[in-house]
Formats: C-alpha cells, sequence, structure tokens
C-alpha cells in the first residue's frame, strides 16, 4: 500500500482516473460501480476489468488492513479493527438484524473528548480520519457482506450510524464529504445514516443546514451540567443550555426528531433524579431515548447496573412522560464497545 491520499477510495469518486492513467473513461466508470455500489475485497473479483488494470489496483484498494475479526451473537454481530498504514486503529461493528443491517462507523483514530466511560477516550487523540477511511468502512461491510451474509438479515448495509471511535462533529470536513459519498454516491438513504455527538454545538447546527436529512443522536449520559461535568468535559464548553439549544435548532430545521444516547453506569447516573431531569429534556425536544447499560472497558471504574436499577429507570422515565428505549448490549463477548478491540490488540502486542 502507498502513502496517504493515493488509494482507491482517498481519490474522490470523481478523479479515479488518476489511479488508471491511459485507461478509457469507461474503465474509470467501472472502477467507481465496483468501488461504492458493488464493493468487493480483492481486485480479482472485479471481473470486467483486464487482469492489468487489476494489477494495477492490487494494494490500492483499501486505506487499511484487517488486524483483528471477531464475530458474536451467533454470527450477527461482527466487529473489525483495521490497521492504516501509519499505524492508526480504526474499529468498526456490524450488527444484523432481521429488517435491516447497521454498521457502527468510526470517524476518529482515538478521540480528544476524554469521556471517563469510554476506552477511546483513555487513549487520547490520534487523528482525523479522512472521507476515504470513512467511507471504506461502510464498502468492506457490504463486500463482506457478499462473501459472507449474515442468515436473516439484509444482505447489505441499510443503516450507518457514527458511534465508533472519535467525535464525528469535530471532524467536519471529513464527515461532510463522507455524507456525500454515502448518500450522493453509494446512494444510501439520507434518512439510514445517523451522526452522533456528545455535545459539539456549532457542528450540530452545520449539520442542521445542510443537504441532507440525516439522523441526530446526542450522547448526554447526563442531565444536569454538574454531573455532565464529570463524565464529558466538553460539556464545560458547551453546558446543557447550549447543547439543548442546538438541538432544538437542528429538529425545527430539518423535522428529523432527535434521539438522545444514554449509557447507564451503576450509581452515576440511574438515579431517579436523573431520570425525571432526563424525562424533561426529552419532552422539551420531543426526543426519544435510548438507554443501555455500560459496556464495561478495562480503563474505567464505571460499572453496569443491576437489572431492578434499569427497570427502576426506565419506569421512572415512563412515568415522567418520556418516550425511551431499553437496547440490549451487542457483543459483550467481543470488545464491542467503542475503543475495547483496540485494548485487546495492543494487548496481543505487548503494548498497553
Amino acid at each position: 500500500m502507498t502513502g496517504h491520499g493515493t488509494t482507491a477510495y482517498q481519490l474522490d469518486p470523481d478523479h479515479l482516473a488518476e489511479l488508471l492513467p491511459g485507461e478509457p473513461r469507461y474503465r474509470t466508470d467501472q472502477l467507481r460501480e465496483w468501488l461504492y455500489r458493488h464493493p468487493v475485497l480483492e481486485p480479482e473479483e472485479m471481473t470486467n476489468l483486464p487482469g492489468a488494470v487489476r494489477e494495477r489496483i492490487r494494494g490500492r484498494l483499501w486505506p487499511f488492513t484487517l488486524e483483528i475479526e471477531q464475530s458474536a451473537d451467533d454470527g450477527r454481530t461482527r466487529k473489525w479493527l483495521f490497521r492504516t498504514p501509519d499505524g492508526a486503529s480504526i474499529e468498526a461493528v456490524l450488527m444484523g438484524y432481521r429488517k435491516r443491517t447497521t454498521l457502527c462507523i468510526s470517524s476518529q483514530a482515538g478521540c480528544a473528548m476524554a469521556c471517563t466511560f469510554c476506552a477511546t477516550g483513555q487513549f487520547g487523540f490520534e487523528r482525523h480520519l479522512d472521507a476515504g477511511e470513512i467511507v471504506a468502512q461502510v464498502t468492506y461491510a457490504n463486500a463482506a457482506l457478499r462473501r459472507n451474509p449474515i442468515p436473516g438479515s439484509p444482505e447489505r448495509v441499510t443503516n450507518v450510524v457514527f458511534m465508533g471511535m472519535g467525535e464525528p462533529l469535530a471532524n467536519y470536513t471529513y464527515l461532510r464529504d463522507s455524507l456525500h459519498r454515502m448518500i450522493d454516491v453509494i446512494d444510501m438513504a439520507a434518512r439510514s445514516v445517523t451522526v452522533s455527538t456528545v455535545g459539539v454545538v456549532p457542528g450540530i447546527r452545520k449539520l442542521a443546514d445542510e443537504p441532507w436529512q440525516v439522523g441526530l443522536a446526542i450522547s448526554l449520559h447526563a442531565a444536569d451540567d454538574e454531573l455532565r461535568d464529570t463524565l464529558i468535559p466538553l460539556n464545560k464548553r458547551y453546558p446543557l443550555d447550549e447543547l439543548i439549544a442546538a438541538a432544538r435548532y437542528f429538529f425545527e430545521t430539518t423535522g428529523r426528531r432527535i434521539s438522545i444516547e444514554w449509557t447507564m453506569m451503576d450509581g452515576v447516573n440511574d438515579t431517579p433524579e436523573q431520570a425525571k431531569k432526563l424525562a424533561e429534556i426529552s419532552r422539551r425536544l420531543r426526543a426519544h431515548i435510548n438507554v443501555i447499560s455500560l459496556n464495561p472497558t478495562p480503563l474505567t471504574s464505571h460499572r453496569r447496573p443491576g437489572r431492578l436499577a434499569i427497570q427502576d429507570f426506565m419506569t421512572r422515565l415512563e412515568e415522567h412522560g418520556a418516550n425511551a428505549t431499553y437496547r440490549e448490549t451487542r457483543g459483550q463477548d467481543i470488545d464491542a464497545a467503542c475503543g475495547q478491540l483496540r485494548i485487546r490488540g495492543a494487548e496481543q502486542k505487548g503494548t498497553t
């Protein structure tokens, strides 16, 4: 693999001719179809391209190599750890359901947000992922599904969530380019793509003004500034009032209902007071709350709440008029939380 910016996915889709100098335009069009509409894992599978062209692409197809692959839930959950030529880690998780196949992707290598319960944040920030590195996670998943589909689930990625490593709205330029490629080139429905943020207020407002009606998920995790300051340092820069105002602007501009992500932690944010305050925020935003229990990481002291605590919290949300769903955590036995597979890879190399 050659240097940064030279692999097929790191070129703008309209500039693929740079990979095939001297070839007629229709060869470039064929390559674009293989990359974005009918992706394959190896150039040999691009059956309508001559052998010489496929050989030219070899080593310049993917912007990363697969380092670790894990599977759980009877094959319905798959997680990949990719490695870029400069050593950066990228994680993606594929989850198959009856009517959808959802891919959770990363937008950065590492993360600068330093949320106390997130394994990625404990590593710190390496760099932004470029648009090709972001989109290639989607096309790699589609290529893998083509070769090995998840039984009972759609054989292509139907939904993309930016909930992997990194803060998408802190990497706005490449986020925007990746959204363009997913929606306008791959032809995914904008409403099937969700961007998650811990609260980058300017980015929320910019995303609201984009031409695509993507979804917005706010990783809230605390319903008052005092607690949120301790869990999510960014809250000190963009406190809850500013975040809620930006979220309202997104809802009013796009008409898309916002979702609030809430990771429950034992004795931290599973209290009656937090449930009441969370319900109040969700009613103000007309938002839906997705509650999950913490997928513990070795680098945090936070723990999952017990079953009774979860039931009590969900009951209180309902009593306070919130629209909320509790979602079971997928892939606990394959390090599926953000950054966990990276920890496993580092442990295997003896670098932790």
